[in-house]
């Protein structure tokens, strides 16, 4: 049961998802871009005592991405981990994608360790930093999938200028920093909206949520 809720804490879609997943697995079988939808869990639920065995364990339950969060006590209110952890997982043995989320400002000075350190997509605020074209473009230089962060009262306005660098567009269900938050309702219209630019875009972009998302919700997102 623990480990079910672990990996319902991060969900990512890709463009080919068009219905509810109501009646359908919770987990995905492959880890391709290319898979209808992928189970992300933050390790941010994880013990980190044994943090490397937990990712062992959530993975080999079912589990298709590593999710990442890094919180720098700046950007938002807490404080977690940086890429030391991220190649330790790696040397663990850790081969799926892992999905590190920034939280942190200003993000160009770290998205090189992380990329350098096994990262598979970095994914950043777009108020975290001065350039996000810059940015993103740093990001794809260094071998990684780019995406940008949505917090929930942060507009989309962006995205029209460049789609074509997204690889992800993550929308934040609960404000950033803090784990156990209830899913924010309201986030189901963004959710739409960010829908629609893909599709507009006819690109091959991800629509990730995270945060708050339960056995409860999950077919309704």
């Amino acid at each position: 049961a623990r480990g079910f809720t672990l990996l319902s804490t991060s969900l990512a879609f890709s463009p080919a998802a068009r219905s509810a997943m109501a009646g359908r697995g919770h987990a995905a079988s492959a880890v391709s871009m290319a898979s209808d939808f992928l189970i992300a869990p933050s390790i941010l639920s994880a013990d980190f005592a044994r943090l490397g065995d937990e990712v062992t364990n959530v993975l080999a339950s079912g589990a298709d991405v590593v999710h990442f969060d890094v919180m720098d006590n700046h950007y938002v209110p807490n404080l977690t981990i940086g890429p030391m952890v991220c190649k330790a997982l790696r040397k663990h043995g850790v081969t799926a994608p892992i999905d590190v989320h920034l939280m942190v400002s200003p993000v160009d000075r770290i998205i090189g360790d992380f990329a350098e350190a096994g990262a598979s997509y970095i994914t950043f605020h777009p108020e975290a930093t001065g350039h996000i074209d810059r940015s993103l473009q740093l990001v794809k230089s260094l071998g990684c999938k780019s995406g940008l962060v949505f917090n929930p009262a942060t507009p989309l306005d962006c995205l029209e200028y460049v789609m074509d660098k997204v690889d992800i567009i993550l929308l934040m269900s609960v404000n950033p920093g803090f784990g156990g938050q209830a899913f924010i309702p309201a986030t189901l219209d963004k959710l739409r909206q960010a829908r629609a630019l893909i599709d507009k875009s006819g690109r091959d972009i991800r629509l990730e949520i995270d945060g708050g998302v339960t056995p409860k919700n999950i077919g309704e997102i």
